[in-house]
């Protein structure tokens, strides 16, 4: 899926979202919403398949956190596959699938005292104030497992996988000596039940591990929590059994008896005396790293006790974990689709190192972009060597007045794209240098321009070999083109190979050279010839998508498509018009009539439907099939679980109705999903609104 090209790429695009604020209008986030997708799934492929953490946790989480703001403010803008809408993604198919008895949710995450209290109020604001109690626990840096005990017996070990779904590692965790074969759940009158816990090494055993390594002349591995979870997944247990694994079991997630009712809650009543009930039946389990808190002070002590003493632990933690001790108070607060909010991890600060800045050197985007990338001596953090520190733009380099022949402070947690703190000042010797950014593109020596109110420097040579490139693996992409069997290795051979240069190239690809390159067959050449023919017969919109004009999303690509026949029309068209579409700004316009207005783009528009690429689109493809909903508005509010809110439009439009972007009194039907919010709230004071379920919204339409 991503191979080591591509691994750069997104690590690229991932710098350049980290340096994004949150966007404040529709065509803004329109614009950015696709990238931040294609990054969070990229490191969500990363940590659960490839056992590596490219990212700290602390950027995971800004990333994550800008997605589910910009889909919160712009609905229409959600779509059911966007990773708000799930647990990260990814399945190794060496380990048959098995599905969890209650998924294995991730945990919203706090990095301060605020973060804390705000967590304490947001529980008393959903059950009340009174018998509130925590349990705090260290929040092991290891790879989680799920044990399913079935009368007694351990009858399955599983990967967290997705959160719904995980790899059977049944055979694997057996080896664990620290993980009974048998405890006797029947006492408690358990008859199934499913644990959930934490695989890792010791520090001491895996420095020990590592100097094996060495000694028999192998590779040392980079870090304990990588080596754990490798050993979980290796096809060999005996294997698994040489790294010296162990597991703490820190929750049960499921119980049910004999007659299959469920016993959380009931029997099984505070989540502290539930871990205890595991150690006496000889689980091991975090207890002197545990404590049972009164109120949120205490909480609030332990968490920073810990993190003062976290290098002389002997196990690697990244965090206090805070849990509401009482079941059913856990119950009652309940879960959005990707945590429960009876729990929050308070993530420890990340680690530091110094090194020393060498030089630095300057890349190219798809837009033109320039980012400056900072060269360091190599620095051993967190169990990986740092060479490269993106700057990201110039502004940031002057802020914060990195020079070069600078010592500057390099972070990282884990496995993670690094980040530069700042300089160490007191370590100047009069010898730096002040780093003075470019002219000249890197590429092709155009002069750099900087538009007003952006950050960065552009090229803006349209021919520019480094932008080409980059374009050209934006044009076949699934979100634009979606060429099948033109994928970003094959763009570059192909250019490489002089086969392309420019997007009209695609659709006149010599297929007989081709064929006698290596690597390609005839079924191969028949397949690509196939996805490049696929793609002339494209919505015009995913056309204006592919071409990459600034601003122009997907979303807006569409908008554009509606308002006229042939895509040369907008030639025609000046700035006033534009801005009189709706949700089109004056910077949108700007950058859509610059390019409808240059003779080299009119042109590519032009070879492209001389060589069969739809540029049109049908007036007969947009009237609806049918007059259901007979001109009404609708408005669609929290998760949807039978369809996506794109499905949603087309089902609307499609019935004659009317999509609105927000409650008002021209509001018909108001369609609840789970985890609605103030949508709903506003709708139940308007009486002339119809609050529909998903199910009754279908039956509408059925």
């Amino acid at each position: 899926m991503y191979n080591a090209a591509a691994k750069k790429e997104y690590l690229q695009l991932t710098q350049r979202l980290l340096a994004t604020e949150a966007p404040q209008t529709l065509e803004a986030a329109d614009e950015i919403v696709k990238d931040l997708r294609d990054a969070i799934s990229f490191h969500d492929w990363n940590y659960y398949i490839q056992s590596q953490a490219l990212i700290a946790d602390q950027q995971y989480d800004y990333l994550f956190k800008m997605l589910k703001q910009i889909e919160a403010r712009f609905p229409d803008l959600l779509t059911e596959d966007s990773p708000t809408q799930r647990v990260a993604h990814g399945l190794s198919p060496d380990f048959p699938p098995v599905e969890h008895n209650v998924p294995m949710l991730s945990l919203d995450n706090g990095y301060d005292e605020s973060d804390l209290r705000e967590f304490d109020n947001r529980i008393r604001k959903l059950i009340g104030s009174q018998g509130i109690s925590y349990t705090v626990e260290p929040k092991f840096d290891g790879s989680s497992i799920a044990l399913v005990y079935e009368n007694d017996r351990l009858v399955r070990g599983a990967t967290r996988g997705d959160g719904q779904v995980g790899e059977d590692i049944t055979p694997n965790v057996k080896t664990l000596r620290s993980i009974p074969l048998t405890a006797r759940f029947s006492d408690l009158g358990i008859a199934k039940i499913e644990l959930r816990g934490e695989a890792l090494i010791k520090n001491t055993v895996f420095a020990e591990i590592n100097n094996q390594r060495r000694e028999q002349g192998l590779k040392t591995f980079q870090n304990a929590r990588n080596t754990a979870s490798g050993a979980l997944r290796t096809k060999d247990p005996g294997e698994t059994a040489r790294r010296g694994l162990e597991a703490f079991m820190y929750q049960i997630g499921y119980a049910i008896d004999a007659e299959g009712n469920n016993l959380l809650g009931s029997h099984l009543k505070f989540h502290s005396e539930n871990v205890k009930q595991l150690q006496a039946l000889g689980f091991k389990v975090p207890t002197t790293e545990t404590k049972l808190c009164a109120n949120i002070e205490e909480v609030i002590a332990f968490c920073e006790e810990w993190e003062r003493k976290r290098n002389d632990y002997e196990y690697e933690i990244d965090g206090m974990v805070v849990k509401l001790d009482d079941i059913k108070k856990q119950e009652l607060t309940g879960y959005t689709s990707h945590h429960p909010r009876w729990a929050i991890a308070f993530k420890f600060k990340a680690r530091q190192a110094k090194a020393k800045l060498l030089h630095v050197e300057y890349q190219v985007g798809r837009t033109g972009a320039i980012t400056p990338v900072a060269k360091i001596e190599p620095t051993p953090l967190a169990g990986v060597t740092i060479v490269s520190i993106s700057l990201h733009n110039e502004d940031f380099i002057r802020e914060k007045d990195i020079r070069l022949g600078d010592t500057v402070i390099v972070e990282r947690a884990g496995d993670v794209i690094p980040y530069i703190v700042g300089p160490v000042p007191e370590a100047r010797t009069g010898e730096e240098a002040i780093i003075h950014f470019p002219d000249k593109c890197p590429t092709c020596e155009t002069a750099l321009v900087k538009p007003e109110g952006e950050a960065a420097w552009r090229c803006v040579n349209f021919d520019c070999p480094s932008q080409q490139e980059e374009r050209l693996i934006h044009f076949v992409s699934k979100d634009a083109m979606d060429i099948e069997g033109l994928g970003r290795d094959i763009v570059r051979r192909f250019m490489a190979e002089g086969l392309i240069q420019h997007v009209t190239d695609i659709y006149q690809l010599d297929y007989r050279r081709i064929g006698q390159m290596e690597g390609w067959g005839q079924k191969s050449v028949e397949n690509l010839q196939k996805g490049v023919e696929a793609s002339k017969e494209n919505p015009s919109w995913r056309l204006l998508v592919a071409l990459g004009i600034r601003h122009v999303g997907t979303i807006t690509a569409k908008e554009l498509a509606k308002k006229v026949i042939s895509l040369l029309e907008y030639q025609n068209w000046d700035l006033e018009q534009l801005m009189a579409l709706e949700d089109i700004g004056p910077k949108v316009a700007e950058s859509i009539h610059e390019f409808f207005h240059n003779a080299a783009n009119i042109d590519t528009l032009e070879k492209l439907a001389s060589l069969g690429v739809n540029i049109s689109r049908n007036p007969e493809a947009d009237k609806p099939t049918n007059d259901k909903l007979g001109g009404k508005t609708f408005l669609f509010t929290g998760s949807l679980t039978q369809f996506s809110r794109d499905k949603a439009k087309e089902l609307v439009e499609s019935n004659g109705g009317k999509l609105l972007g927000s409650v008002s009194k021209n509001l018909d039907y108001l369609v609840v999903g789970t985890d609605a919010g103030s949508k709903l709230e506003k709708a139940q004071k308007i009486p002339t609104i119809t609050i529909l379920n998903e199910q009754e919204f279908l039956e509408m339409i059925a």
